[in-house]
């Protein structure tokens, strides 16, 4: 559905994106992470057609993205700040946007009020910040989008409308075979949504996983012994982070789960258990693994 290629963008003599490379199969959800100023938006920002890339290509459905009317009416861009028409209302808004894609579905608009519950008349520059991404939310989702790529979207969102969105997305991806591409910080979310991620840093796509095959690989190690640590024990596996809590290690250890078993019950120890971790975890310490430093990490 999504690929991209090789691609390369270049900002003030520096590259904000360094030769990557992803697919995202159609009908999926794919999160992308990374570090402050790593280039996520800019890749969104290319994938969308608002900036062309320097080399590299990038297609949806085999066709080019960039000044392509066919391909972007299929697909929303819903920005980290979102931009309306000054002073339009919500409803005004609404007949914007169905001159602007050809699959609106203005039964779907009046049914999505139920969802949202502001008023139609509301002018949108007046809203607060989290009703206008509510108000984006609403318009993107109207407009019957294949591919919805999104940077940010749960940006001042309540608990109880981040709930109602994340239902939304998982019904159209569901039901019409949508394709979502998430970027956020807000690593839940990420989580609760996502079966594909990538992560991102320094412009580069350091890490593109199942994310059920990223959470089989880091794991977080509980030891103890009765006596002394014995020799030998952190080697022979990727320790990404240790610490001691009195006579307890917890370690952060890459690699498959039995080897990682097999290797620890070779020493024999008092205690050990191997606990899951979060994507806000993973994250932390993949990034640590390839030089992004972090104190205080909390496991």
């Amino acid at each position: 559905m999504i690929e991209i290629k090789q691609v390369s963008k270049l900002y003030e003599g520096k590259e904000a994106i360094k030769n990557v490379t992803l697919d995202i199969q159609k009908g999926s959800i794919y999160g992308l992470l990374g570090s402050n100023g790593a280039g996520k938006t800019t890749l969104l920002k290319m994938l969308s057609g608002n900036l062309i890339q320097d080399s590299g290509e990038i297609f949806i459905d085999r066709s080019f993205v960039f000044e392509n009317r066919e391909v972007k009416n299929r697909c929303f861009f819903l920005p980290d700040t979102p931009y309306f028409l000054a002073n339009y209302t919500i409803k005004q808004m609404a007949g914007f946007y169905s001159h602007m894609y050809s699959d609106w579905n203005q039964e779907r608009f009046y049914q999505l009020q139920e969802v949202f519950s502001i008023p139609f008349q509301y002018k949108i520059h007046k809203l607060s910040k989290g009703m206008q991404r509510q108000v984006a939310f609403w318009l993107a989702l109207s407009t019957m989008p294949e591919v919805l790529i999104l940077d940010e979207p749960f940006d001042g969102l309540d608990p109880v409308m981040r709930k109602a969105v994340r239902q939304l997305l998982i019904q159209d991806v569901s039901e019409k075979e949508m394709t979502v591409l998430i970027s956020s910080h807000n690593l839940q979310e990420i989580e609760d949504l996502a079966d594909h991620v990538g992560i991102l840093h320094k412009g580069e796509l350091v890490i593109q996983k199942d994310l059920d095959d990223l959470k089989a690989d880091v794991h977080k190690v509980q030891i103890a012994f009765k006596h002394k640590i014995p020799h030998g024990l952190y080697r022979g596996v990727q320790i990404l982070n240790k610490e001691r809590r009195g006579s307890v290690i917890v370690c952060i250890v890459k690699g498959k789960e039995s080897v990682i078993k097999s290797h620890f019950n070779q020493f024999q120890p008092e205690i050990f258990d191997i606990l899951p971790l979060t994507l806000e975890e993973i994250f932390i310490y993949e990034m640590g693994g390839i030089g992004y430093v972090i104190q205080n990490n909390l496991v």
